[in-house]
């Protein structure tokens, strides 16, 4: 197998919204595709990604350091010798080379779609979902489980009436989810425990309503924040404080009962060590946040998952950050705890495939090859123009 080239494009996020810090309306994603000499149906076996949500295109690393690496690496460096198919970790390994530990950050992103396009090429040339050619490479057997997912929303939006959370949802809920997920600290507390209040009169009990500050609070203002939401009994209590301020992180989880979630903002296998040893994470409560698709893709988040578990931490108390049909078939295939879904936000990347059936709360991986996204017709789009 060969790689004939690698195609990459900036693609513009269709999400007027804001959390506690951040608008998103200028926000990008780089879509990416590794086109191979191995033909599938009569055309070329393309693997296809993208680095996530939440973070800007990285076309020029893809462009100027990491596909060069790739197009120039020599016969066979890229191939797994017992598949014959790209290795995953290989492609990785290469993408990476004459980068310097440490200074995890945008370059995490593109390596992630560049790794995870390899992920979907390698399913589609088995003709399964990647969710069963992940499962098969980590050991895992699975036979199309259903997934717990929750919605994430909730954002802040400009001139939003103050009913237009609880319509969100109801929408939501009518769509088959039962949790759900959504933004504080955009707004003076008061307000913000309104709104909690007003999500609960749809969700229901406190078990099925987690809030997420996006990193916006100091100490102080966690621990007040934490101690007048202690009656609700959230599911969680997502990101107070700066993400590497794990010092914050342990004296609110001393102050806090609830569980508390974080990993969304860190990106390496040592990020997750040092969260476990210094951030006061308690086993068998809280919630582990990392995204594959921003940290080096699934052969780095294996290890982090592998690091969970050597500190007596379960994996079913791994939540990946996503919202996305990339993030659901890595929760199926490595047997995590669930899976978050953006139904209403960050299209065209958010959300499943077209007809995707939620039914109370669980999802049902799809039969179609590789990642599915040529199955969800606003995100085929965008590829589709990628891959000419």
């Amino acid at each position: 197998m060969k790689i004939v080239k690698i195609l990459e494009q900036p693609v513009r996020l269709k999400s007027n919204i804001s959390n506690a810090l951040v608008n998103f309306s200028t926000h990008t994603v780089s879509v990416v595709a590794i086109v191979t000499d191995k033909i599938i149906n009569g055309k070329p076996a393309t693997g296809l990604a993208f680095n996530s949500i939440g973070r800007f295109d990285q076309s020029g690393i893809l462009r100027n350091r990491m596909i060069p690496r790739l197009l120039s690496a020599k016969p066979g460096l890229l191939i797994n010798p017992e598949t014959e198919r790209l290795c995953p970790a290989k492609v990785l390994k290469c993408a990476m080379q004459n980068e310097k530990p440490g200074g995890h950050g945008d370059r995490a992103h593109a390596a992630s779609a560049l790794e995870m396009a390899v992920w979907d090429l390698n399913a589609k040339l088995e003709d399964e979902p990647a969710a069963i050619t992940i499962a098969r490479h980590f050991g895992r057997s699975l036979a199309i489980p259903k997934i717990s997912v929750y919605a994430a929303g909730g954002y802040y939006h400009e001139g939003q009436p103050a009913r237009a959370l609880q319509d969100e949802l109801k929408g939501y809920q009518d769509s088959g989810f039962t949790m759900f997920k959504m933004k504080i600290g955009g707004a003076p507390m008061d307000q913000d425990l309104k709104r909690i209040e007003s999500a609960l009169e749809i969700g229901g009990a406190g078990e099925n309503l987690a809030v997420d500050a996006n990193g916006r609070f100091t100490l102080e203002q966690a621990i007040a924040y934490g101690q007048a939401m202690t009656p609700y009994a959230l599911r969680w209590y997502e990101e107070p404080g700066d993400p590497l301020d794990y010092h914050l992180n342990r004296q609110l989880a001393d102050a806090y009962e609830g569980p508390l979630a974080t990993g969304e903002n860190l990106f390496s296998r040592q990020d997750v060590k040092n969260l476990l040893m210094y951030a006061g994470m308690r086993r068998n409560q809280d919630i582990f946040q990392m995204d594959p698709g921003l940290s080096y893709g699934i052969t780095e988040y294996a290890t982090m998952i592998t690091e969970m578990e050597k500190n007596g931490y379960d994996r079913k108390f791994a939540y990946p950050h996503g919202g996305q049909l990339m993030g659901f078939h890595i929760v199926a295939g490595l047997g995590l705890g669930g899976c978050e879904v953006y139904p209403g936000v960050f299209q065209p990347m958010g959300g499943f495939q077209d007809g995707a059936v939620i039914e109370n709360g669980m999802a049902t991986i799809p039969d179609a090859p590789g990642f599915g996204f040529e199955r969800k017709s606003n995100l085929a789009v965008p590829f589709a123009e990628l891959c000419g």
